[in-house]
């Protein structure tokens, strides 16, 4: 690819590509000379613009996230009045998107499972988007206990962790059953069952007696 006077040419062709070949093969089997090969830029161009690899990766994390927090918003622009239709609505995008995307999976989850323990710039950027998800859908679960349809038993942080934690491990199995099954099911284990306000009607003490909620 020829290279231009803009500034931002050369950090945007190495981030698409560096996210291509992330996704298609991983951070550990993907080398910078790969990257710059895929970009079409020399490889001196890289550390031109990236100290490390691992910055580099931080800063795909980093871009990654910004595009998931621009497909919440536009899953919120279209989706239904009540909190438990807007969650319905956006998980059922990012299906589809998964489903696009021939089951890659979550870049996110992808690199956690890969580097997390090994780099803290990544630990760190990775631990802040996860974060930011979390308070997300934890004002959409307060808004459905609010509105009557999810449970109210417990608060809307530690749901919206149990929720984002069973859709990860979905993208898991979808990778290997290489199908988006198992998160049109996570999902509809979720909504309809485990957080549904009949779940905390059956919670029962201790001693066998339930609790009233």
């Amino acid at each position: 690819m020829p290279r231009t006077s803009d500034p931002t040419d050369i950090p945007r062709r190495l981030t698409d590509a560096g996210y291509l070949l992330f996704n298609r093969h991983g951070y550990n089997a993907t080398g910078i000379q790969q990257i710059t090969d895929q970009a079409g830029v020399p490889k001196g161009s890289f550390y031109n613009h990236f100290g490390s690899k691992e910055a580099f990766a931080a800063q795909i994390i980093r871009h990654y996230a910004d595009w998931v927090d621009q497909a919440w918003d536009q899953c919120l622009s279209d989706a239904p009045s009540d909190a438990l239709g807007t969650i319905r609505h956006t998980f059922a995008r990012f299906v589809e998107h998964h489903a696009r995307t021939e089951c890659q999976g979550c870049l996110v989850g992808n690199f956690a499972a890969e580097v997390a323990e090994s780099s803290a710039p990544c630990r760190e950027v990775l631990q802040t988007s996860l974060d930011a998800w979390r308070v997300r859908l934890a004002d959409l679960i307060e808004r459905a206990q609010a509105e009557g349809s999810m449970r109210r038993d417990l608060p809307p942080h530690t749901l919206s962790l149990l929720f984002w934690d069973a859709w990860e491990g979905a993208l898991l199995r979808m990778k290997i059953e290489r199908h988006t099954g198992p998160l049109s099911d996570t999902v509809a284990l979720l909504l309809d069952h485990l957080l549904a306000p009949c779940a905390s009607a059956a919670v029962r003490h201790p001693g066998g007696a339930k609790q009233q909620t």
